[in-house]
């Protein structure tokens, strides 16, 4: 199975360990973005992954962010260059009560500039059997929302899996659409959607009555959630749906739902103390999820991947995921000790 990932990777400064930004004069530079991410945890895993975005030609950052993804072994042969500029995130990573924060600088990137027609869709989706997007790209302009609709109208036409996660960020849409307007649309051309449950809130305004700020779920309402999803969009074979009961910025229970209109499952609950970094973590349970959905022969064994993937990611610096399916098989069959592995 070929998979072909789109959106925008950014450069990603971040304040050293839990500092707050300019506590010191130094800075970490790596690369993410959502979609970027998925494609480097499906390479981890062995998978044929491809990554496709608009980066700034003549730039010298551009040229390392691909050689980045070269080094995972991302197929970057999709990625066009034009002008524009490298969007950038900073981040304060956070700790116990104090919440991380990102701040994004990504107006006038390269695909923020894109438009309809910038990118062959026949080509691009020559040989692919699987399309991921999330609900970041169509946020960031409208050019690159309008970009995306026909990104995953033409792959449902040709009869490509389309896997989206909905990624709601409230400090994106500001071209004038709300995120509801355009991802109401969207996923009626998607066969996979991946969300928590203030994503279906805040991008489908369907509601369910769950406190997203409580510390603890209630998980028998995320079987009517995703009923309710699955209800008013027919073309939708599942959803998956995050479970993070947020304790502190640092103490995290994580566990995941899947409902295939069939069956309802719902993983085991992973523990996390002493988050090192969170952010990608919604991204390595897509990918742990595409894997697992092509790799193993029941839907129960594909959601404790993905969620094994991402409780991992958890204890892993930058956006990446750099675990392979070792890894993550080891800690689905109950070892999660922690211990020094000889």
């Amino acid at each position: 199975m070929k998979v072909l990932t789109f959106g925008e990777i950014m450069l990603r400064l971040k304040a050293p360990g839990q500092e707050r930004f300019f506590q010191s004069p130094m800075m970490e530079a790596t690369f993410g973005g959502g979609e970027a991410n998925v494609a480097v945890s499906l390479a981890n895993y062995g998978m044929d992954a491809e990554f496709c975005t608009v980066l700034p030609k003549n730039n010298a950052i551009a040229d390392s962010c691909v050689r980045e993804l070269h080094y995972f072994g991302v197929n970057t042969k999709k990625i066009i260059f034009a002008p524009g500029r490298m969007g950038i995130y900073y981040l304060e990573g956070g700790s116990n009560q104090l919440p991380s924060k990102v701040l994004y600088d990504r107006s006038y990137s390269a695909i923020a500039l894109a438009k309809p027609g910038d990118i062959d869709w026949d080509k691009t989706f020559s040989g692919i059997g699987w399309f991921h997007i999330t609900g970041i790209t169509p946020a960031i302009s409208e050019s690159a929302m309008e970009l995306s609709l026909e990104a995953v109208k033409l792959a449902k036409e040709k009869g490509i899996t389309v896997s989206c996660d909905l990624n709601y960020r409230k400090n994106l849409w500001k071209y004038g659409k709300k995120a509801s307007e355009v991802m109401r649309e969207m996923i009626k051309y998607v066969d996979v959607a991946i969300a928590n449950e203030e994503d279906v809130q805040k991008s489908l305004e369907i509601h369910a009555k769950v406190d997203v700020e409580s510390g603890d779920l209630d998980r028998s309402q995320y079987k009517l959630l995703g009923d309710e999803v699955l209800k008013a969009y027919p073309n939708l074979k599942m959803i998956a749906i995050t479970l993070r009961e947020s304790k502190s910025a640092d103490h995290n229970d994580w566990a995941a739902c899947l409902n295939d209109r069939e069956n309802f499952y719902v993983s085991r609950k992973y523990n996390i103390n002493d988050i090192v970094d969170r952010v990608g973590g919604g991204d390595s349970f897509c990918g742990g999820l595409i894997y697992g959905l092509n790799s193993f022969e029941d839907k129960q064994s594909a959601l404790e991947f993905a969620v094994a993937a991402s409780c991992l990611k958890h204890s892993i610096i930058g956006d990446f995921n750099r675990v392979g399916v070792d890894d993550v098989k080891k800690l689905m069959s109950g070892d999660g000790s922690g211990r020094v592995q000889r």
